[in-house]
């Protein structure tokens, strides 16, 4: 399978367009963590919820696909090709997006 890259402009992940064609002004894009659940950066992080990686390795999900980016491919090469994606529609991580953009 080829893989498949994002739009983004620079080095910068907060200009993703993911290949769906969302963007963080369109419908959101989500930090995540390595296995593509939303993380929550403050203390007494939200059951459903990922605590903020202590190691820095960070995500982007797009809660519209479920594809997931490396912010640190991004970072590092100024490209986001698709690491993982994830079901966006059931289950855990449908159900942390609900929850991340309630506390948004």
């Amino acid at each position: 399978m080829d893989t498949e890259y994002a739009a983004v402009e620079g080095h910068d992940v907060t200009t993703i367009t993911c290949v769906c064609g969302n963007t963080v002004s369109k419908e959101g894009l989500i930090q995540a963590n390595s296995r593509g659940i939303p993380i929550y950066a403050g203390d007494d992080v939200p059951p459903g919820l990922a605590p903020w990686p202590t190691d820095e390795d960070l995500y982007t999900l797009c809660p519209s696909c479920g594809r997931v980016y490396s912010d640190a491919a991004v970072e590092e090469t100024g490209k986001a090709p698709v690491a993982f994606k994830v079901d966006v529609a059931t289950g855990a991580i449908a159900e942390a997006i609900r929850i991340h953009w309630e506390r948004s």
